[in-house]
């Protein structure tokens, strides 16, 4: 069985990411060790003082400050987890695995990994049966997701292979024609792949592109639609609202997550197959050769991690992944003693 299916559950564990709700609901995630501490102003909190406790348990710092102590959901993770480059929110990522129908048992393509926030949901929706591909340019990009996504399972799932390399040259190599059932494209220019992820695809399956401006929406739903290769494309976004709710207080948060990117999703064409004329208004949707020249990374919004802080990102990450091989071998430990 793939570890991406393993339940963990049980006491806190040395190496075990444990999320620590403070005075005011404020939130700290840490790896426990046995000489492990949390400094805030509000005092000092023994990380061995948890370590044996089970999930929920409340405990006191040195100055009688109480914190719950719960494992993170992986909502909670992926928000806490180290990045190299910006994540895919949990709002987002939910929406990717409804909307491209990532099934159990599935062979699905990702690029690219980022640092593995949406890995880890493509991970649990394929299953012990299924099959990701996760392709990433940047070696020490897929050095942080490899970290993240081991210290979140406790392992690295034998459901997952991370090809460093360009897609567009790495893709036919790694993967046979026809053999894909979905592809989830996180790039800045989606549209330079497409071709091989229509060779690679099922008939029937797949492509969808998170991208974060509307003039990318614009530039790759037009180029789908003129390869005459995949169904008429389909876009959205995602708002998250939340709510105040205290007795007879209720109303909407003063703050929500708007808008953070755009899903567009479209589906593979059998071979030689001509999909029915969508009729729609004229609109001008061509491109010129002056237009593509403004597609620029900083024209939309991509923004360079300096190797400072991309450095300290994956000490943060693999220091985070050997706590959670600790606490799974200390788990395997427990149940064949059992």
């Amino acid at each position: 069985m793939s570890v991406a299916s393993a339940r963990q559950s049980g006491p806190f564990r040395d190496g075990d990411r444990v999320q620590l709700t403070g005075p005011k609901n404020r939130l700290h995630t840490v790896t426990l060790s046995e000489d492990g501490e949390l400094h805030t102003h509000h005092g000092v909190l023994r990380h061995r003082d948890l370590i044996g406790l089970p999930d929920g348990s409340v405990v006191a710092n040195s100055s009688g400050h109480e914190y719950l102590a719960l494992r993170p959901l992986l909502r909670d993770f992926a928000m806490s987890m180290p990045r190299g480059a910006a994540i895919v929110y949990p709002k987002d990522a939910a929406q990717i695995v409804m909307q491209a129908d990532i099934f159990p048992g599935a062979t699905v393509v990702e690029a690219g990994v980022g640092s593995g926030a949406l890995s880890l949901s493509l991970l649990r929706a394929v299953g012990p049966t299924g099959n990701l591909v996760s392709f990433e340019r940047r070696d020490d990009f897929a050095e942080v997701a490899r970290a993240n996504v081991e210290t979140f399972f406790g392992e690295s799932p034998d459901t997952w292979r991370v090809v460093v390399g360009d897609l567009l040259d790495a893709l036919p190599a790694e993967l046979p024609a026809g053999s894909v059932d979905r592809v989830v494209l996180d790039m800045l220019a989606p549209w330079e792949v497409m071709d091989v992820v229509a060779d690679a695809l099922t008939p029937g399956g797949v492509v969808l592109c998170y991208v974060a401006t509307a003039t990318q929406l614009s530039r790759v739903a037009e180029f789908i639609r003129g390869t005459g290769l995949f169904t008429d494309p389909d876009a959205s976004e995602t708002m998250v609202r939340g709510w105040h709710v205290e007795g007879l207080a209720v109303r909407p948060d003063h703050r929500m997550v708007a808008h953070t990117g755009f899903l567009l999703t479209a589906r593979r064409l059998a071979p030689g197959t001509i999909a029915p004329e969508v009729k729609r208004r004229a609109s001008k949707s061509s491109y010129g050769d002056e237009d593509v020249e403004q597609w620029t990374p900083g024209a939309v919004g991509d923004r360079d991690i300096t190797d400072k802080n991309l450095r300290k990102r994956v000490r943060e990450a693999t220091k985070a992944a050997d706590g959670a091989r600790r606490a799974a071998a200390s788990r395997d430990s427990e149940q064949r003693s059992q």
